[in-house]
Parts: structure tokens; C-alpha cells; sequence
């Protein structure tokens, strides 16, 4: 959840070409401030010390402080921007902590979980503690190892060997970056169950909690795996296993410039990532067929036997990517006749789910380091079942330890609230349920390939929707008072209102719920009152099955109690004009594809209204854009 940088420029006695680590640590805050802004902290080594400074809040509050009182010009340095865990977020709790006499700064993603009889053991040793984080208990404890076990002598191996045995004893989910004084042009990190990537420059070498941290110097990366330790120099980048024994990283190259995480001259990173979804849905679909329309998903390396032979899929996500996988779970039955069941990754294994060879469990993370989906995840290969993740993060945990990968293209999403990514995730759904539509034989490949047609027509259609977004925003700045929004959906509009009602709970803070409109006359009608305003995503009136009059009903219903109704229906559907005060129109699409349109207004309406209120869109109160801690 929180976001951390390191930096080391070119060493002491040579031409100094590199940059200065404080803008350098800086820069990468302020791209990966969407992770956590609680507090925010740097930590420099400059003449033979560590100086730094913290500070609660935003990162606007550390430059403040950085203004009042500089650091010294340096080569080497450490930042770090939190969502507070242990601890309330305080000056004392912000990162960097401070160790060995001050000459120690550590920084932390994570939990150690044991760090209640660490910080007892360590207690009775005499060490005094300032704060109330266990990422000072891991700093304590590293440098009691760098002191006492290996007497402060590099030639132990020095910082990198403490960290390893202080890894070694350490629990939990957990990045540790460190910088000792007592050697200046290092920095030495480690990752267990929790984001870290190398960046690669020339005479400099840089660390990241994903790669929006180093872009502006270089998109050249090494992706870590589990358990790993890494030692950064100007010129140098070691890896080794927790227990000293070396290891490799894997390099990449980032495909996305800086130019990408900025907000492109609108208001917020929120408004230019909801204009991003034609391109990112596009982006998704491109290279995944040929031109028979035939699917070539190259990223799914897993026997095609095996995918034959599935019998049941469960599909683990989180908030807003697990309504993505309730919109996939009505498309791949449909397109496969496969069972499929959408699970909440935090409950899935404590409940002892039916899991075995024959299950396809399909992951759905934009980080990729969701820490209750990997969890899950390693669960669900721990019983034999095969797994394939659908991310947006390249190089992230989630794909590396699944057997296959789908990635979305949607690029970097900075906004903590989900919109492009969510867009992309459904798509990529989409292409894996006709995939195995295909391997399996249960639709004609001409049947597949109009499908296939309707899908490339949908960024155009998502594009005709922003066009038009002046009246939905009109009607969010409007209500900016409203204390509680309904939203009520059947089929595929169901998930569709939960992520609505789930957007305007995340930016405006108000009550809102998602409803299956089948459910109101069992309960939720009762929430009904005078000018209770309630959106209604209204089926197509065309095709079998055709669900639009039994939610043209739900509407009356709820009109007739003084509900302010609002709908989201087809272009030409002329039924719901008599029982609407708005309606907003959406192009033709079929059915199952609709969500992909649907969603669009919503994001747009919780935007107008938070901003009317004068929220910050891009990061909510509480929130972090990607959970790393169970």
C-alpha cells in the first residue's frame, strides 16, 4: 500500500554526473503518492550521516517542511509515502525510523506480523522505541544485527548481511529499503510478499514500489521474486535469496514514458483515466486474434488439454475487480456452459472451497500485488488447481506465480478509484471466456468472430459516451447535497450498479448501494422515500431473454413512492422516457457487451459530484490504490 524510492547516483570520488537524490526520491513520491498519503519521509546519506525529515499528510506537507529546512545535496536516498497500519498517521509514525545511534533508515511496505515479540526481545536489550509502527521494530532489529552479531563491519558483509538475517527472522508481508552512513553509495532492499522493482539507469540505479517511481530516468527494469534481497550501487545490482545465495532478476523493458502518468490537461488523474477508456479497451483487444477471427492468446501458456478439461471456474477479485469478474462470470456460462462462481479473495480459502485439478481459477488484480488475492491464489495452487491472472501491472506477484496471464493494456492508473482498469479487466474477460469457447468447441468460430467484431466496436461507442458527458456532470454537480444514491440493475446491470453505488461511497462519501432490481420488493423498497434519487441501467429491449420490461417495472415502483428516477438505457428506447426525470442514452450494443458502456455515466456522475463537493477525486480519504497487507 505504500509507496517507496530508492537512489543511488555515482559514488564518492567519481565525476559527479548523477542527480541529486533528494529530486530524484521526490519525483518518484509524487507518482506513487496514489499508494498511500498519510504521511510521507526521506531519508539522505550525505558526509558520513543520515539526514532526514517526515512529515503526516500529504506530500505537499513534506516539501513544506523540505523548503523550511533542506537536506544536504547527496547520491543516496530513501522516500517513502504511507497508508498507515500500525500506527495512526503521525510525524512520529511516518517513515523513514531511524537506528544504530541515527546512523540507520529504514523504510517499509507491509506487516510484520511478528513484530509484538521482536520488539520485546529487542526491548529487553534496551532499545528505546518512538513510535508506535513495527517498521521501527524491523529497523531496530536490523540494526542490532548490523551492530552487535556483525560489529559494523562491512567486511560481514555489512548492511546487506544484516538484512538478511534480520529477513530471516522476520514475518509477515513486507519491502524493507535501508541506507546505513556508514556506507554512502549503497542501498539494500528486500520483498516478501510485497512490490518492489529494480530500475536500471547509467551510473545510477533506482528502486520502486512499481516503476512509476523511476520512469522520468529510465524504463529499463528487473522484476524480483519472493524472498529476495537486493544491493543497489551506482554501477551495481546484486540479488541474493534471503540466505545469501544468489539469485537473478528478471529485466524488462517498461513500455509506457512519463508523459503517461500525467493528467493531460484535465482537472484530475481520475477525469483523464475515465477519457483513457476507448484507447485502454482498444489497447486490450489488439494482437488477441487474427484476421479469421480466430482468438491467439500467446500470454496463456497453459496446455490447451488442460483447459479442456475444466469443469468449474472460480474467479478471486477485490472491490471493484470483482465486479469485473461478476459481469465475466455472465459471459463465460454463457459462451462456455461452464459453472463459474465469483468469489471475495479475503473469504475464499477460509471457508474450505471444493477446489481441485479441474478447476480453472482466473485472478482478476490491476496491481498485481493485491496481498488477499495472491493469498488466495497460492491457496488455490496448493490444491491442484490451475490458475490464470488478469492484471494491468507487468512483472507484478500475481502473474509471476500464476500458471498463465492475461494482461490488460490499459496503462498506468493513477486515481485510487478504479475506472479504465476496470473497463480492461472486463474486456480481457470477455477474450479468455471466448478462448475457451474455442478450445472447448462451444460456439461456431463465425459465431466467435461476430463477437469479436462487436467488441472492437466498443471503444468507438465508449468514446460517443464521453462526447456526450456534459449532461451527466451537469446532473452530479447538481446533487452535491444528496445524503444516499440507489442503484438497481438485472443481468449484467447488476454488477454495473454495485461498481456505480461502489464509486460514489469511494469519492463522495455518501451512502450509496447497488441493488438487484429483482431484490426491492424482498427489502430494499423500503429505503424508498419523497426525491430519493435511485439510477436505474435498464436492459436492452432487443433479444431473448429479454429482461427491459420487468425493469421498466422496477422503475414505475419506485416512482410511484417518490423516488427521483434516473436511467441509463439504449439509444431508441422510447419505453423508459414516461417513468424517468433523466435519462442518459447509451449507443446499441448486445447484451453481455453493455457493461462496458453502462459503466461509463456512472464514473462520470460520482466524478461531478465529489468534485462539486470538493473532494479530492484522485485520492480518497482512507484509501490506497493497492492493498498489500491481508
Amino acid at each position: 500500500m505504500c509507496g517507496i524510492v530508492g537512489y543511488v547516483g555515482h559514488s564518492a570520488g567519481r565525476v559527479n554526473t548523477g542527480h541529486n537524490a533528494l529530486d530524484v526520491v521526490l519525483e518518484g513520491l509524487r507518482r506513487l503518492e496514489y499508494r498511500g498519503y498519510d504521511s510521507a519521509g526521506i531519508a539522505v546519506v550525505a558526509d558520513g550521516t543520515i539526514s532526514s525529515r517526515k512529515k503526516s499528510g500529504k506530500l505537499s506537507n513534506l516539501i513544506a517542511e523540505l523548503d523550511a529546512s533542506p537536506l544536504p545535496e547527496s547520491l543516496t536516498g530513501i522516500g517513502h509515502t504511507r497508508w498507515a497500519t500500525h500506527g495512526g498517521p503521525t510525524d512520529q509514525n511516518a517513515h523513514p525510523h531511524l537506528a544504530d545511534e541515527g546512523k540507520l533508515a529504514v523504510i517499509h511496505n507491509g506487516i510484520i506480523e511478528n513484530f509484538a515479540e521482536l520488539k520485546l526481545e529487542l526491548t529487553r536489550k534496551g532499545v528505546t522505541f518512538l513510535s508506535e509502527t513495527d517498521t521501527e521494530v524491523a529497523a531496530a532489529l536490523l540494526a542490532d544485527i548490523y551492530r552487535n552479531q556483525l560489529g559494523g563491519d562491512s567486511a560481514n558483509g555489512g548492511l546487506t548481511k544484516a538484512m538478511q538475517l534480520a529477513c530471516q527472522r522476520l514475518e509477515g508481508a513486507f519491502t524493507l529499503l535501508a541506507v546505513h552512513a556508514d556506507q554512502p553509495d549503497v542501498v539494500v532492499a528486500a520483498r516478501r510478499n510485497s512490490p518492489l522493482v529494480v530500475g536500471l539507469g547509467d551510473g545510477e540505479n533506482f528502486l520502486g514500489s512499481d516503476v512509476s517511481g523511476f520512469i522520468d530516468y529510465t524504463r529499463r527494469a528487473v522484476e524480483l521474486g519472493q524472498d529476495q534481497i537486493v544491493t543497489i550501487t551506482a554501477d551495481t545490482v546484486e540479488i541474493t535469496d534471503f540466505y545469501g545465495a544468489p539469485a537473478e532478476g528478471k529485466e524488462y523493458h517498461v513500455n509506457w514514458d512519463p508523459a503517461s502518468a500525467e493528467k493531460g490537461g484535465f482537472p484530475s488523474f481520475m477525469e483523464k483515466e475515465i477519457h483513457d477508456q476507448p484507447d485502454a479497451v482498444l489497447q486490450t483487444l489488439l494482437g488477441r486474434s487474427d484476421i479469421n477471427g480466430r482468438l491467439t492468446l500467446d500470454e496463456l501458456r497453459v496446455d490447451p488439454e488442460l483447459l479442456k478439461n475444466v469443469s468449474k471456474i472460480i474467479v478471486l477479485a477485490c472491490g471493484t475487480s470483482a465486479y469485473a469478474g461478476q459481469v465475466a462470470k455472465y459471459a463465460i456460462e454463457r459462451w462456455c456452459r461452464i459453472p463459474t462462481e465469483v468469489e471475495l479473495s479475503h473469504e475464499f480459502r477460509y471457508r474450505d472451497p471444493i477446489v481441485d485439478e479441474n478447476t480453472l481459477i482466473v485472478s482478476i488484480s490491476q496491481s498485481g500485488e493485491t496481498m488477499d488475492t495472491l493469498m488466495a491464489v497460492r491457496y488455490a495452487k496448493e490444491q491442484g488447481a490451475k490458475t490464470v491472472s488478469i492484471c494491468n501491472t507487468n512483472g507484478s506477484t500475481i502473474p509471476r506465480e500464476s500458471d498463465a496471464v492475461l494482461y490488460t493494456h490499459a496503462g498506468p492508473e493513477i486515481a485510487v478509484a478504479s475506472t479504465k482498469a476496470f473497463l480492461a479487466q472486463i474486456t480481457a474477460a470477455y477474450l479468455l471466456g471466448l478462448y475457451l469457447a474455442q478450445l472447448r468447441g462451444n460456439k461456431f468460430q463465425g459465431e466467435i468472430k461476430d463477437i469479436l467484431a462487436d467488441l472492437n466496436k466498443i471503444p468507438a461507442k465508449i468514446q460517443q459516451v464521453l462526447d456526450n458527458e456534459e449532461q451527466i456532470k451537469e446532473l452530479g454537480r447538481s446533487m452535491a447535497d444528496a445524503k444516499s444514491v440507489l442503484f438497481l440493475g438485472r443481468h449484467v446491470g447488476f454488477p454495473v450498479a454495485m461498481e456505480g453505488a461502489l464509486k460514489l461511497k469511494e469519492l463522495a462519501y455518501i451512502h450509496a448501494e447497488g441493488f438487484a432490481a429483482g431484490e426491492l420488493k424482498h427489502g430494499p423498497i423500503a429505503l424508498i422515500e419523497e426525491g430519493q434519487p435511485v439510477f436505474v441501467v435498464v436492459p436492452s429491449p432487443r433479444g431473448r431473454d429479454s429482461l427491459h420490461a420487468k425493469v421498466v417495472s422496477n422503475i414505475q415502483e419506485v416512482r410511484a413512492r417518490g423516488a427521483r428516477t434516473i436511467v441509463i438505457a439504449e439509444e431508441g428506447d422510447e419505453a423508459v422516457k414516461a417513468y424517468a426525470e433523466h435519462v442518459f442514452y447509451i449507443p446499441e450494443t448486445p447484451t453481455l457487451l453493455a457493461p462496458l458502456l453502462s459503466t461509463v455515466p456512472l464514473q462520470i456522475f460520482a466524478l461531478a459530484l465529489a468534485s462539486a463537493k470538493g473532494y479530492d477525486v484522485d485520492q480518497p480519504r482512507n484509501l490506497a490504490k493497492s492493498v498489500t497487507v491481508e
